[in-house]
């Protein structure tokens, strides 16, 4: 605390975090075996979104026909449901103020030609149809995704230590 701040002056800690929102990530078949789980679990880790839940799975059938279900019957639904069921995935609980927006903006833009240098599939993907993650795009969408993927117990409640200060 600096010499003209003073506890009144400070917000408490859950109006400083009243933006707080929880977001699914998904590093998908192409980013896994091309060895990147590293290097994108550590750009969220480094913006200071906090992990709660983290699992490598093989997706099947089942599980990407209930994440993809606002997508069925559209031209490319049975494309993306062979490529997310082709290999492991790395699902990601993130938690942070404004998480969902922020984990959309370091994902960069869907199809990695428009995508910035910088963001996650800027840097990384290569192709519209393997473009390294998923991140939910909504609230709403976050609310109904991360279940798909999380039990109960499976996102944890707990204070990173860097917001403790905050």
């Amino acid at each position: 605390m600096s010499a003209t701040q003073t506890a009144n002056h400070i917000a408490s800690r859950s109006e400083r975090f009243k933006d707080l929102q929880k977001t699914l990530v998904l590093v998908k078949p192409d980013a896994v075996t091309r060895g990147l789980i590293g290097n994108i679990v550590n750009r969220f880790e480094n913006r200071g979104l906090a992990i709660k839940g983290m699992k490598l799975i093989q997706m099947d059938d089942k599980l990407a026909g209930n994440l993809y279900a606002p997508h069925e019957g559209k031209p490319f639904y049975n494309d993306l449901v062979s490529y997310m069921t082709s290999g492991p995935i790395v699902c990601l609980c993130l938690e942070g103020v404004n998480a969902i927006s922020i984990v959309r903006t370091m994902m960069g833009a869907t199809n990695p030609v428009e995508a910035a240098p910088g963001t996650i599939r800027g840097d990384f993907a290569q192709r519209l149809d393997c473009n390294c993650v998923h991140g939910s795009d909504s609230p709403e969408s976050a609310s109904r995704e991360l279940p798909i993927f999380f039990g109960e117990g499976e996102i944890l409640d707990y204070d990173p230590c860097h917001t403790h200060s905050l």
